[in-house]
């Protein structure tokens, strides 16, 4: 799970302001909602695998992870909700969580993941995702390679808590105009609510043992960002930054059959407005 060390604390200028608790719908071209977006873009819940055609009722439990990247410097001064700043924003430099499938009859697919609410570090997650998929066999070559085309939507939902905009090394005492003016970190909320359509393309090789796919689709991101933080005069600053965006992805991978049960996937996942990241999973199959 990924720690927001200093995550957005270019969105506000918590202890600028005697008392904020106002909403603030930022451009969809502001750096604000950019951050936004950049941040929600390694949380999307793309496929774990190859688009395979399995036996019903065969259950898959994996994992995934994944370096994320910093955000460009351009998009690191906000000024749309408060005073124009620059800071350095960086979360952890890896995201992880677990992955279970279930595959249904005709074809169907339900797949699911979830964070508990675990303090880890200094970040709470409490993130959930599912995705209801179809694929339909295209063709099985007499090698026993095969073409399928998978159409899949997906959603996430959730929360990620801790000290965002004012950690424990952003806190000052010196001046009660600059930023994190107090002596206790900040305890915001970062909401990345997604969901979104995708279609895959996938073709096998080597006997089904290594299958190549790529897809795209298009996102619906709602992220909300909840500034909690009180500063060294009581003053309570819990501004709601808000934005709604839509994203066209695009990613492909490998998935790699090691057995009957077990598979390893690498997956680069794009956006052209927030960049790409890379996933890495494996996985363990159980049949009826």
């Amino acid at each position: 799970m990924p720690r927001p060390s200093l995550f957005l604390v270019v969105l506000t200028c918590a202890g600028a302001a005697p008392a904020l608790a106002a909403e603030c719908r930022v451009p969809r071209n502001s750096n604000e909602a950019k951050l936004l977006a950049f941040y929600s873009a390694p949380l999307s819940f793309s496929p774990a695998s190859a688009p395979e055609h399995a036996l019903s009722w065969t259950f898959r439990i994996g994992a995934e992870g994944g370096p994320i990247p910093d955000p460009d410097s351009a998009i690191q001064t906000s000024g749309a909700c408060f005073t124009k700043k620059s800071e350095n924003t960086r979360l952890s430099p890896f995201f992880g969580r677990p992955r279970l499938t279930l595959t249904l009859p005709g074809g169907f697919a339900l797949e699911a993941s979830y964070l508990p609410p675990i303090k880890i570090h200094d970040a709470e997650p409490n993130l959930g995702s599912a995705a209801l998929s179809w694929v339909k066999r295209l063709r099985m070559a007499s090698t026993g390679n095969s073409t399928d085309i998978m159409l899949r939507f997906h959603g996430t939902a959730g929360q990620v808590k801790g000290a965002i905009t004012c950690p424990s090394k952003a806190l000052q005492m010196t001046d009660v105009t600059r930023p994190c003016f107090g002596t206790k970190p900040s305890l915001d909320t970062f909401k990345p609510t997604m969901a979104g359509i995708e279609a895959i393309l996938s073709t096998a090789a080597w006997d089904g043992r290594l299958a190549f796919y790529a897809g795209g689709g298009r996102s619906f991101l709602r992220p909300r960002f909840r500034v909690g933080f009180t500063d060294g005069l009581g003053s309570v600053d819990s501004t709601l930054i808000t934005v709604n965006l839509n994203r066209v992805t695009m990613f492909g991978g490998v998935t790699a059959e090691v057995s009957n049960a077990v598979d390893l996937s690498a997956q680069a996942y794009g956006v052209r407005e927030d960049g790409v990241t890379f996933r890495f999973g494996a996985g363990y199959r159980l049949h009826r």
